[in-house]
């Protein structure tokens, strides 16, 4: 008979490994730019947070006439302006990567692509690079960010227009980049400020602190019917059609 083969010896399995568990994303962390990427992105509950200068910023609520009117408005704005302007994208809470230390979210941005003269791209993961050529801060509570790290981080890396709205302040402040350092626009004689590097692109501030989208919107008209805007959409659609 036979011998009944000897059953297989089984060896010891390893424990399982834990599985790793991401820690929470929180205002003062510091952090690098990969590691605020993975614990933003594991935090859906976290609807806006920034990297500024290897701190995180994680944005408390937000309430509704100091921040949300004026951000929906600021937006209103420059959608109309890019209506009327070819190759200009405009865009909302839009992420904005820079380097290891810094991935602010800035409330709008304005930018042209590239082969146009901008100085921004858009990455294979659809993240905003570079230098956007406007940006838009509605500095309500977070005032001391906007116009301190942030003014100068957009600064640094050449961004040529910034506009900090100042909802408690009661005052829009638009910096425009001369000789690397950001300078004050003045407002012509309507209190209208204009932008240099969006011709046409005109503003009344006090319209828009006092939640006058009409007037705002009346004045960019005037604006967009310029003729530096009409110069500019020209020169626009010249490249477009060279590329």
């Amino acid at each position: 008979m036979a011998r009944a083969p000897m059953p297989a010896q089984t060896q010891p399995q390893p424990p399982p490994q834990p599985v790793e568990a991401i820690p929470p994303l929180e205002s003062g962390d510091h952090l690098t730019r990969a590691e605020f990427e993975r614990r933003y992105n594991a935090h859906p509950e976290i609807k806006k947070a920034e990297l500024v200068q290897g701190v995180v910023y994680v944005t408390s609520a937000v309430r509704a006439r100091q921040h949300g009117r004026p951000h929906s408005d600021v937006i209103g704005w420059l959608s109309v302006y890019r209506a009327a302007t070819p190759g200009v994208m405009v865009l909302d809470n839009a992420t904005l990567r820079v380097d290891e230390e810094n991935e602010p979210q800035p409330d709008a941005m304005m930018r042209l692509e590239p082969e146009l003269g901008g100085r921004s791209w858009i990455d294979e993961e659809d993240y905003v690079n570079g230098a956007p050529e406007l940006i838009v801060e509605i500095a309500a509570s977070s005032a001391a960010l906007d116009l301190h790290k942030k003014k100068r981080l957009y600064e640094r890396i050449g961004v040529q227009e910034y506009v900090a709205v100042q909802m408690y302040e009661r005052r829009v402040d638009w910096f425009a980049l001369q000789g690397g350092q950001y300078q004050p626009l003045e407002p012509d004689e309507k209190g209208v400020l204009r932008s240099r590097v969006f011709p046409g692109l005109w503003l009344d501030p006090q319209a828009l602190l006092k939640g006058d989208l009409a007037r705002v919107l009346q004045v960019l008209q005037k604006g967009l019917a310029s003729p530096e805007h009409a110069h500019f959409v020209e020169r626009l659609k010249k490249k477009m059609k060279a590329d």
